[in-house]
């Protein structure tokens, strides 16, 4: 029936998969009907069964949203099945597919298949950067000059980084990039759209993990507008949950500068002026990202229920991937590269 909720089965029940499942137990016009991981001492939610497997939960009923939430290198595998299996939405987690070109093969997959299927990129759903993109629209500031994000969210700290809650990333060859700037890329396009180069430089600063764990992005505009990603996940910053934002950011342009601090207040500066003036309070929902997973669930079950898409979707989210790897590759160059359009 038309307005029956849409069944939702998950594949994963890890650290951040708790979040995915609590997303769509909350969600409006969605009902978590299975969750396959195969530890069987997996936490899941009370009255939701737990399969071994995608294979045995697809077989056990109708699913109309498959949300994966595993590691990279599972992923084409399990869409895959699932097209098989005939399911036509699929939400899948980043880093989308580990390789670009896994992705792109999925994703051509799906689309020969007629099956819709999304990229769960959920930090540009984070409420600040929902505030900044009508305040941007707006053009408050003017022609605008800079955005940096300074990522600190000071987890990254010796041998025993990561192990207390993603120990995998301990042993992710390609790690600050791929896990977490992947997202800032994501925002920044968001935001301002599609950069026309891109200039990295990446290193290691914590010898217990095997990739990289800080550096610098700078993604160049036309008009000569700067989107600037600082990273560094030893470091930390003022905030009494630094996984909120992860960092703090300024975007400056000719009539002024607006922040967003890490309890993700914005506040703007005229030009000119000495004062800073709150013009969004911090997010109510403190959870994770301001509650950004369950933002990017809702959004997907009202598009997808009005015959449309939802806002990220993996044809476009190959644009990303790109642009992640010619952030590896001019890092590697030492050289600033010409992204080619898409």
């Amino acid at each position: 029936m038309e307005n029956d909720p849409f069944r939702i089965a998950c594949v994963g029940a890890g650290f951040f998969a708790q979040l995915h499942h609590a997303a769509w137990r909350a969600a409006a016009g969605a009902e978590l009907t299975g969750i396959a991981d195969p530890n069987s001492d997996s936490r899941v939610p009370d009255g939701v069964p737990l399969f071994d497997g995608i294979e045995a939960m697809l077989a056990a009923g109708p699913v109309d949203i498959l949300d994966i939430i595993t590691p990279p290198q599972t992923h084409a595998r399990l869409i895959e099945t699932a097209i098989a299996a005939g399911v036509k939405r699929i939400i899948c987690q980043k880093p989308f597919c580990g390789t670009l070109v896994a992705a792109q093969q999925v994703t051509e997959l799906a689309a020969s298949s007629g099956v819709s299927l999304a990229v769960h990129e959920n930090f540009r759903f984070q409420p600040w950067y929902r505030q900044l993109h009508a305040i941007i629209a707006e053009g408050r500031l003017g022609s605008l000059y800079q955005f940096r994000f300074a990522l600190r969210p000071g987890d990254g700290q010796g041998p025993d980084a990561y192990l207390d809650r993603q120990p995998y990333f301990q042993t992710m060859d390609r790690f600050l990039v791929h896990e977490t700037a992947v997202h800032f890329l994501d925002v920044f396009s968001y935001l301002f759209g599609r950069p026309d180069t891109i200039y990295a430089d990446l290193r290691r600063l914590n010898p217990a993990i095997a990739g990289e764990d800080a550096g610098m992005i700078i993604c160049g505009y036309g008009d000569g507008f700067r989107a600037v990603f600082d990273g560094n996940r030893l470091a930390d910053h003022a905030a009494d949950n630094t996984r909120l934002t992860m960092g703090e950011a300024l975007l400056e342009g000719e009539r002024g500068s607006l922040r967003i601090d890490g309890f993700g207040q914005i506040c703007m500066r005229d030009h000119g002026a000495i004062g800073w003036l709150e013009i969004a309070a911090p997010p109510a929902d403190t959870s994770f990202g301001g509650g950004c997973v369950a933002a990017l669930c809702q959004q997907a079950i009202q598009a997808w229920r009005a015959g449309g898409t939802p806002e990220v979707m993996a044809a476009d989210y190959l644009d990303v991937l790109m642009m992640e790897e010619a952030v590896y590759d001019s890092a590697a160059r030492g050289a600033m590269l010409t992204l080619c359009a898409s």
